[in-house]
């Protein structure tokens, strides 16, 4: 799994260095060539959707997640064990219950070919990422509770 979540945060960052060179294509073009990119701003929006729901995998993947745990970490070994495996499967539970309900609306998106307005991107890409996104966080987080 581990080079799985590499792979993923390879590709993550290979996507945020895409938006920042497409930003810096459309700044020269729009500031020092009078000539913007049209579709720039709304590819960059979807390569940021795409760093989002990939870098969430890998935090999911470490157990890295922003958590009140003043509390957690006053207890007891044994409970704080069972709170964290219980946050666990509810974390697994949403990102299930997000993949289940996100997967038909991406469908729609494919199935009636749905565009961006200035990139002609198909619109089922970018949303496709919740759900995948979504799923694994679903798969990462179980292995992880597994291994524990």
């Amino acid at each position: 799994m581990g080079y799985a979540v590499s792979a993923i945060r390879a590709i993550a960052t290979a996507t945020l260095l895409a938006a920042v060179a497409l930003n810096i294509a459309n700044v020269v073009g729009r500031y020092f060539l009078d000539a913007p990119i049209a579709w720039a701003e709304e590819v960059m929006l979807f390569l940021q959707v795409g760093v989002v729901f990939l870098c969430a995998v890998a935090v999911s993947h470490e157990g890295r997640h922003i958590r009140m745990d003043v509390v957690l970490e006053l207890l007891p070994p044994l409970p704080r064990r069972v709170l964290t495996y219980l946050a666990g499967v509810v974390e697994i539970a949403v990102a299930i219950a997000v993949t289940w309900l996100a997967a038909p609306l991406v469908r729609m998106l494919w199935e009636f070919d749905q565009r961006s307005q200035a990139a002609d991107l198909p619109l089922w890409i970018p949303q496709g990422l919740v759900p995948l996104g979504f799923a694994l966080i679903a798969l990462v987080t179980a292995v992880r509770l597994l291994r524990k």
